[in-house]
């Protein structure tokens, strides 16, 4: 029996461990593929902590899960072994996992109506070991997905990333020649959203970031303008040059990032929220109804969102964001490089 390399959090905020066991051997309808790539992830920074910051200084519990448990949820892999009910799937396959597993029973909302990712309960690299490892157990054929001849490194970030980005912007629609779109955090999930936005808006985006290299990194990727939000004079700035944005992503999810994008919004404007930094955002009531804005959270997209993503990607439509190989065993410091805010673009790790 081949060993299975993982490296798995056994105490909440302390060093990933290496941890050595037997290659699990499928059954029914799993799926074994050896990874080739996974992307590293603000969420996995949150699945490492063991806890979301609620604000005034209180944090969720990280219920649910069983330590040790190994991190990782943007995977691309080779499939190895396959269970004996396990169809349309074949060893040599080159697959992108999706990691967003329900519970799949038939009285789960989420699941019945197709929103695995609400559900979540059996999600890969959150409750069921993920991706920081060689190999990985998927339950079902269903949630591997061709990626053709794209880069494994790329492929594996359209798992959450570009995933994310995308399901954010659908919700967003296509805007017209005037309408203005603000991207807030130009990280991995917004340096995705910068180069599908044309694609999905027909519009290119202005990004507010606290980073300058992730600014340049934007302004590289196609994104019309770039402000800093910590700067005084961006809100005035952005109201300028705009008018009122129709439509923002707000991919930091903190309370400074989302005062910020509601303060340079339009009437009649929409706040997409995805990102889980924390915190707690407050106002006035009345002003969501006299600036008649909507504030709409979204959590990565549906399995049938990830299809159409990889689909879009495979025409070679879709540019590409930066990403940074490292190999496996520095998992931790690449979660470390992560949180200290030293990543421009995805850093994957490969085996």
């Amino acid at each position: 029996m081949s060993q299975w390399i993982s490296y798995r959090i056994t105490q909440y905020g302390q060093p990933l461990e290496p941890q050595v066991a037997e290659t699990p051997v499928p059954r029914g309808t799993e799926v074994l593929l050896r990874i080739t790539g996974c992307g590293v992830c603000h969420s996995d920074l949150h699945t490492w902590e063991g806890f979301f910051d609620l604000g005034g200084g209180r944090r969720t519990q990280a219920g649910g899960k069983t330590l040790p448990l190994t991190p990782g949820h943007e995977i691309a892999g080779e499939v190895v072994a396959v269970g004996p009910e396990a169809v349309r799937v074949e060893v040599g396959d080159q697959r992108v996992v999706y990691p967003w597993i329900g519970c799949g029973e038939a009285d789960c909302q989420e699941c019945r109506r197709g929103d695995e990712q609400m559900c979540g309960k059996l999600a890969l690299g959150v409750f069921q070991h993920g991706g920081f490892s060689d190999h990985v157990l998927v339950p079902h054929p269903r949630y591997l997905v061709n990626y053709g001849a794209l880069p494994a490194a790329l492929a594996a970030t359209f798992a959450c990333s570009g995933l994310t980005a995308y399901a954010a912007l659908k919700k967003v629609g296509k805007l017209g020649p005037q309408d203005k779109l603000l991207i807030i955090g130009a990280g991995g999930v917004g340096m995705s959203a910068v180069r599908l936005a044309h694609t999905v808006t027909v519009q290119a985006p202005i990004v507010a970031d606290i980073d300058p290299a992730k600014r340049a990194a934007a302004l590289a990727a196609g994104a019309a303008q770039a402000f800093d939000p910590s700067d005084r004079e961006a809100r005035r700035a952005i109201l300028a040059a705009t008018g009122g944005v129709v439509a923002a992503c707000d991919f930091v999810g903190s309370d400074k990032s989302l005062q910020f994008t509601t303060g340079v919004l339009a009437r009649g404007g929409k706040v997409i929220v995805t990102g889980l930094l924390g915190g707690n955002f407050s106002i006035p009531a009345a002003m969501i109804a006299i600036k008649a804005m909507t504030i709409e959270g979204s959590i990565t997209g549906t399995l049938a969102e990830a299809r159409e993503l990889i689909d879009l990607a495979r025409t070679g439509k879709l540019t590409t964001i930066p990403t940074h190989d490292r190999p496996l065993k520095e998992a931790q410091p690449s979660l470390d490089a992560l949180r200290a805010g030293h990543v421009v673009g995805r850093t994957v790790l490969a085996c």
